[in-house]
């Protein structure tokens, strides 16, 4: 994942899956629902770290930190995480 975009859209899926409201999210993971919305759609240039953490928490998710070309683009880990 190398853009806020892709960030964006998975966390969007990763919220609609769970069937969480982004207003329920946002509350739980102490954002406001308009940094999530902004989040979801691309629109966010910043995010703070603390505030990724705490989303992806939420999301029971992790950050894995890896060197650019070792892992497959957004489409190839969408396949792989749903195991099509």
């Amino acid at each position: 994942m190398q853009t806020t975009q892709e960030l964006g859209s998975l966390v969007a899926s990763r919220r609609k899956e769970l069937k969480l409201k982004q207003t329920e999210l946002a509350r739980r993971a102490g954002l406001t629902p308009e940094s999530l919305s902004r989040l979801e759609r691309g629109h966010l240039a910043e995010f703070g770290v603390r505030k990724l953490m705490s989303l992806l928490a939420v999301l029971g998710m992790e950050l894995q930190v890896v060197e650019t070309g070792t892992t497959g683009n957004l489409d190839e880990l969408r396949k792989e995480h749903s195991g099509t």
